[in-house]
């Protein structure tokens, strides 16, 4: 009796780690931006609203216009020569150097997104064909958050549920203050800023928001940024004066994680700061939020308003220092299993 297309085969059982990363839209068109925006912001991780309340303004007047901004926004980071975002294109890089460190006779990589293209579905489908019957999920966070990592845990569930072979499954821990992480990070900065004219008065460390009230609530993130923040700045050996920790892309009325970015970025300009840099130690891998929030954005912000010199330092990506830390990384969360 032949199986049907896509029933795991009882073979040699193999280890499979899905890199999980945010997600990304398929083109930036204004239809494929609002399919990535409406099933991104209608993530109950992400908005807690009541879906009676939540629904009818996003579909409605949200999703109107705002897939033409973030379509604008995309385009200006755009991989023109893949037709693929930046996320996208890192993402695939690191896994592939990442399989390369393992070679594929005992552990194999896919990597998917929580939202849009490659999906988590696809790559535990990919996983388990391949003969995969035991699989670590590795977020690409460094920090734990609920809208961040635990809904790309739930979304890798949903999938689960609906599997009636279910393959043993890890999950990786959030390594906000991973000595070798710490050090790769401390490293690059101090790599990137040798690039400068000349050294920056200030820097900056500029997490993701999220919601004040998810921190009343119990949501460690904002605690474990700021740890981060703390034990790169000590690596560095740079006083508190010169290292400031804020957070950026606020969305809705409610007040969110302080002090905010873009307000810090336009006061420290205000008040005679001339060089200054930026690092966004919540990303992995650059994306929007880093390549336009902060590399142009955050630059217009800064010299409009009396800045002179804006170094945005890029997030660590495919780089072979952060590969040889993923590597540790993974190789700790296996350990049992290889």
């Amino acid at each position: 009796m032949s199986l049907p297309k896509g029933h795991p085969k009882i073979t040699q059982e193999k280890i499979g780690v899905l890199i999980l990363n945010l997600g990304t839209p398929d083109d930036t068109d204004y239809l494929s931006m609002r399919r990535y925006l409406s099933e991104f912001l209608s993530d109950k991780r992400v908005i807690d609203y009541p879906k009676w309340f939540w629904q009818p303004l996003l579909q409605g007047i949200i999703l109107t216009s705002r897939p033409f901004r973030s379509g604008a926004a995309y385009k200006s980071i755009w991989n023109n020569d893949k037709n693929e975002s930046p996320l996208k294109t890192y993402t695939r890089a690191l896994t592939d150097k990442i399989q390369k460190r393992f070679g594929k006779k005992e552990v194999i990589f896919e990597w998917g997104m929580r939202y849009g293209n490659p999906s988590t579905e696809a790559g535990i489908k990919s996983l388990t064909e391949q003969g995969c019957r035991k699989i670590l999920f590795f977020s690409l966070y460094p920090q734990y958050s609920a809208p961040t990592m635990a809904t790309a845990y739930d979304k890798a569930f949903d999938t689960l549920k609906a599997m009636n072979w279910q393959p043993s499954i890890r999950t990786s821990a959030p390594y906000h203050d991973d000595d070798m992480y710490i050090e790769v990070l401390a490293e690059s900065i101090t790599k990137h800023l040798k690039k400068t004219k000349s050294n920056p008065e200030v820097i900056l460390a500029s997490f993701h928001g999220v919601p004040k009230r998810y921190l009343m609530e119990g949501d460690p993130y904002h605690c474990m940024c700021i740890k981060t923040a703390r034990l790169v700045r000590e690596k560095l050996g740079w006083d508190e004066e010169k290292w400031h920790t804020c957070f950026q892309s606020r969305f809705g009325p409610e007040e969110w994680l302080q002090p905010y970015t873009d307000k810090t970025i336009e006061k420290l300009a205000h008040d005679g700061v001339k060089r200054m840099a930026i690092v966004s130690p919540a990303f992995a891998l650059d994306c929007l939020e880093t390549l336009e929030e902060l590399a142009i954005e955050g630059r217009d912000e800064f010299l409009n308003n009396g800045g002179e010199e804006y170094t945005y330092i890029p997030c660590l990506n495919d780089t072979k220092p952060h590969i040889d830390f993923l590597e540790h990384r993974i190789r700790h969360e296996l350990s049992g299993w290889i």
